[in-house]
């Protein structure tokens, strides 16, 4: 065990940011990127109709969707996209709800609990595990998120609990997900993410993908409860006219459009879906290296199998620090990463707050490996430092 502070390191990441959202801008952005948004226009004027769809069709592009998927951008970001696909989507068969962290077990709440009308199953896991999966009827429909980001924990990349010829429609939280890691997109009939994850977008918008099964869903089933207007996605038992062309429920911000398109290109640039896997798995690799050479810290999965290469959520092992309550826990790690902090070496690698104390590292698709690097001995020495505190006062 370290038993005084270390000399701090000399290197710095060139990007210090490893929150998980807003997540950090792809490595070459500057404001320039957005000289060409259409600040001032309406969404609705034919150019800014054309720019929306522009980036529909970037998205769809980038991500290898099947060609009969349909790209719609939604307010309230990733959650809002979810609550559309809930509360418009689900009702004429049973569900079967999986989460395993909070996020996904506001999923639960909102099925289990708030669509009382539809016969429904909740499963969660405990931060760290895995629901059983193998639960999912393929004649219910099915709810969950993919990458639980608050969790550190995936579901299997190749989905065989999802079955092919599934009847109900499975809907998928996927905000952490997408351009990461790998995603069996026929398996899926809604898909949603938030520009402020992977791309490292701005916040406050969602993207909703949907599939011809899900289309003919909205379009042959109505709710028999009301349904607020943002989140409103037919109209007189037609899919909203233009929804997954250039138009928008609401108004979206057209420098955000500006921004997402930028980091489209960014991304396609730089690899595509294939670089972005490759980044996240190399960051991952190197995080799993200093983990196994750091006697105070492991990952919070057990499992190896569903440790998230995106999300790395890391708990304390130390049995000084281990004893402690964990409010305790949680202020020794809060003290940590101020110190990284104070140094501009690194921000926001905070645990979630509802999850146990700890770390989390996000290697998303715009974090570079050698940031990571970077990172590593800096946390090295703010445990140094912290710890020799602790034992100071002890």
């Amino acid at each position: 065990m370290l038993s005084s502070p270390t000399v701090p390191p000399t290197q710095r990441p060139r990007s210090p940011g490893f929150s998980c959202g807003p997540a950090a801008k792809f490595g070459t952005w500057s404001a320039r990127a957005l000289e060409k948004a259409l600040v001032g226009r309406s969404h609705r004027s034919a150019v800014g109709r054309a720019r929306i769809a522009q980036m529909h069709r970037a998205i769809h592009d980038s991500l290898n969707l099947p060609k009969d998927y349909v790209v719609a951008t939604l307010p309230g970001s990733d959650t809002g996209a979810v609550e559309a696909a809930l509360w418009n989507l689900l009702g004429p068969r049973p569900v079967d709800v999986f989460g395993w962290e909070a996020f996904g077990n506001d999923w639960v709440t909102d099925v289990v609990e708030q669509l009382v009308d539809v016969p429904s199953r909740g499963f969660i896991g405990a931060y760290g595990t895995l629901p059983d999966l193998t639960q999912a009827n393929p004649d219910h429909d099915i709810v969950f998120s993919w990458n639980g980001t608050a969790a550190g924990v995936k579901a299997p990349d190749d989905a065989a609990w999802i079955k092919d010829d599934h009847a109900g429609l499975v809907i998928c939280d996927a905000t952490s997900a997408v351009w990461a890691l790998p995603i069996p997109w026929h398996k899926l009939d809604v898909i949603t993410f938030s520009w402020q994850k992977m791309s490292g977008s701005e916040p406050a918008h969602g993207t909703m993908i949907l599939s011809p099964r899900a289309i003919e869903r909205l379009e042959t089933y109505q709710p028999t409860w009301p349904i607020p207007k943002i989140y409103r996605l037919t109209k007189g038992g037609k899919v909203l006219p233009g929804l997954f062309e250039g138009d928008t429920i609401n108004t979206p911000s057209l420098l955000c459009v500006e921004d997402m398109l930028a980091a489209l290109a960014w991304l396609d640039a730089n690899g595509g879906v294939a670089g972005a896997q490759a980044r996240a798995r190399e960051s991952f690799r190197i995080i799993s290296a200093w983990v196994e050479k750091t006697p105070w810290i492991d990952f919070l999965p057990a499992d190896p199998a569903v440790r998230s290469p995106v999300s790395v959520c890391l708990r304390l092992t130390d049995p000084t620090l281990g004893q402690r309550p964990w409010d305790e826990q949680r202020a020794f790690c809060a003290n940590l990463i101020a110190l990284v902090e104070s140094e501009g070496a690194g921000y926001d690698f905070n645990a979630y707050k509802e999850a146990p104390p700890g770390l989390r590292i996000w290697c998303g698709a715009t974090v570079m490996p050698e940031d990571v690097t970077l990172l590593l001995p800096w946390i090295d020495w703010a445990f140094a430092r912290c710890y020799a505190n602790i034992k100071a006062a002890a």
